[in-house]
């Protein structure tokens, strides 16, 4: 298999395995704009909501967990596809909102999925970007070998991280969770492309200063002054400068690295960071609107799970009727990006589904 690392990123590639089914769970808490009036003050709102793009948003209730709402997807798209148990190979959990600090979220969901022993488990920490990145591990282990079935319980619950009274992350954030369902396929169609790339020099950016093994806030920077370094802090100008320089190119060098151009896809899947970003990076890149389904405007930004969550909210009914040729363009925290090109379709089981306490 080979290997070509570029200043965008590593081009990597994988055949022989596919997505079977895709299921998303919501919190059914509804968080409207209203909700923030009173905090801070209805011209605030309007003027941030304009730049942002949400009118609405779902946060999870007070000991509910993105787990939580993985395990419910998990087993309804395991009904729907009627898979046995025993027959996963792999259960990845992708989040930067596990369940606690150790062990392993993955671990612990494996156990309330009554998984076997054999069954691969853990964890990766990453937010914007991760699931370009989860499909191409788990799409990598079947092509290896290591895996015939492999889930991916992708999502976060950012409202847990958020400080209420700070309204560049307050009114943004929205929680959801997805589970992906991959597996072996010997249809030669199902070749993916891959772009990855990081940039640690702008971790500092999009972060959460305290409460693992360091305290960034005894940096002094100047930035935290004011803010609660418990809960998330976000350079949203640094952020916007960042996605713009890499997200073009990004862009363009996965066309190219497919052999593709965009009129040879169906749909163009964004990260949806916010609505103000979305709408440049499309003017930037020329790309057809009309192929880039949008729902910020009513989850919100939901980090890892963005990607997913549109699949089973703007193309489910389509996925169910046939196989659409894929761009996926993820990007944010970390700095971290990922591009993936694949054929999806027809899914066994796409759904959207409301978490049940």
């Amino acid at each position: 298999m080979s290997v070509i690392n570029t200043p965008v990123g590593k081009q990597l590639r994988t055949k022989g395995g596919r997505i079977a089914g895709v299921v998303a769970c919501l919190p059914t808490r509804q968080i409207s704009n209203d909700y923030f009036a009173e905090q801070f003050g209805a011209d605030t709102v309007k003027e941030v909501v304009k730049m942002i793009g949400v009118e609405n948003r779902r946060w999870v209730d007070e000991g509910v967990s993105t787990a939580d709402l993985c395990y419910q997807a998990a087993e309804r798209l395991l009904s729907g596809l009627d898979w046995q148990r025993e027959s996963i190979d792999a259960l990845i959990f992708v989040s930067q909102t596990p369940d606690y600090r150790l062990p392993a979220t993955a671990c612990s969901l494996h156990g309330r999925l009554e998984l076997q022993p054999s069954c691969l488990a853990f964890d990766i920490n990453l937010g914007c970007s991760a699931y370009p990145y989860a499909l191409w591990l788990g799409l990598n282990m079947i092509q290896t070998g290591a895996a015939k079935r492999v889930l991916l319980a992708v999502g976060d619950t950012s409202s847990k991280c958020i400080n209420p009274s700070d309204r560049s992350t307050a009114m943004l954030f929205g929680d959801a969770a997805t589970v992906t369902a991959l597996e072996y396929s010997e249809n030669s169609s199902n070749e993916a492309f891959f772009i990855l790339g990081t940039d640690g020099k702008g971790s500092h950016n999009l972060i959460i200063p305290r409460g693992a093994s360091k305290d960034y806030s005894l940096t002094n920077d100047p930035r935290l002054e004011g803010k609660d370094p418990s809960c998330l802090y976000m350079d949203g100008t640094e952020i916007f400068t960042f996605t713009m320089q890499v997200v073009p190119p990004l862009i363009s060098s996965t066309f190219e690295f497919s052999g593709q151009k965009a009129e040879d896809f169906d749909t163009f899947l964004f990260h949806q960071a916010n609505l103000f970003m979305l709408k440049h990076l499309i003017k930037k890149t020329k790309l057809p609107m009309d192929r880039i389904p949008i729902n910020i405007n009513k989850f919100g930004n939901t980090s890892s799970a963005s990607i997913p969550l549109l699949m089973t909210d703007n193309l489910g009914s389509l996925l169910q009727e046939k196989s659409i040729r894929l761009a996926m363009f993820a990007f944010g925290v970390g700095y971290s990006w990922g591009s993936t090109v694949l054929t999806v379709g027809p899914l066994d089981v796409v759904e959207m589904i409301d978490f049940q306490l």
